[in-house]
Parts: C-alpha cells; sequence; structure tokens
C-alpha cells in the first residue's frame, strides 16, 4: 500500500484559551470542542504526520505562531456527550457522535508571530482561506506550497511599517 503525501492544515484558537505555548507545555493535546461542520469535515480529512500551522485568532495581532503535527485521525468528541462541558451538544449520542477531534504534537514555536496583516501581502498566500474577509473556519487545509512560505517568513525579520 502506498502511503498518500501528508497534507498541511491551519487550526485557529484564541491564546486566552489555549495557546503555542500551551500546546509545548502540553507536549500533545486532544483538538476537541469544534462545532462546525466543515471544520469537523476537515478533520476527519487529517492523518497522522500531516503538519499544522497554529494560528492565535482574536488576539493582538493574531496571526501564526507555530507548528503542530496531527498525531492521532479524527474519533468522536466526548466533550459533545458531556452536559458539564462548554462544547455539549444535546443532539450528540454515542451511536451518533456528530464531533469529531484529532490529538495534535508541539513541533514549534515560530521565531516571531506572523501577522494576518503581513500573511494577506504576502506574494503566494492569497488563496490561503485564513485571509478571506470574514473567514471563521477553525480548521482549514493549506498547499504545501503556502506553509513552505509561512516557514520561510517565519525566519525572516518583521518587516518595516511605514
Amino acid at each position: 500500500m502506498v502511503t498518500p503525501p501528508s497534507r498541511h492544515w491551519l487550526v485557529k484558537s484564541e491564546p486566552s484559551v489555549f495557546s503555542i505555548d500551551d500546546l509545548q507545555k502540553a507536549g500533545r493535546e486532544s483538538w476537541d470542542g469544534v462545532r462546525n461542520y466543515q471544520a469537523r469535515n476537515f478533520m476527519l480529512e487529517m492523518r497522522p504526520g500531516d503538519l499544522v500551522l497554529f494560528y492565535h485568532s482574536n488576539a493582538s495581532p493574531s496571526g501564526v505562531a507555530g507548528i503542530a503535527r496531527v498525531t492521532r485521525e479524527a474519533r468522536p468528541d466526548p466533550t459533545a456527550r458531556d452536559p458539564e462541558s462548554p462544547w455539549f451538544d444535546p443532539r450528540a449520542s454515542e451511536e451518533r457522535p456528530i464531533w469529531q477531534m484529532v490529538e495534535l504534537e508541539f513541533v514549534q514555536k515560530l521565531p516571531r508571530l506572523l501577522p494576518l496583516g503581513e500573511l494577506k501581502r504576502t506574494s503566494g498566500l492569497e488563496g490561503m482561506e485564513v485571509n478571506r474577509k470574514g473567514s471563521r473556519l477553525s480548521v482549514q487545509p493549506v498547499t504545501p506550497e503556502e506553509f513552505r512560505i509561512v516557514q520561510d517568513l517565519a525566519d525572516r525579520p518583521a518587516p518595516k511599517e511605514g
């Protein structure tokens, strides 16, 4: 059996809830609590080994903060069936779990945060979902070329504003 090439993704998290530093401390963590059907469908496509851009949303500034790796593919998210969880969904059941989660492990914190404005101004990143006006999707695919461009950007000094 031929192993398909790994895919690349971007996941968003508010740093006040769970940051790249939190993932670094934990080492690996279940990516639970996602309650958007399209994001869930993307998680169903994730495979162990896929690389992930970790994006801080609702931050000042928002931007890519690090890299993670998928270590476990999608499985039912138990927070959906836990009435004490903020992500409880009374429609979810053992037979019909509805919501999924994957497991991510910390790979690296980027040398600098790459703010959304810089991503939007960078050639080759025009098609990234995160750059689309009104994009709120918390899990989204990234092309291998976009992933490489983001990695290259992180190694450069921040551009001068002016």
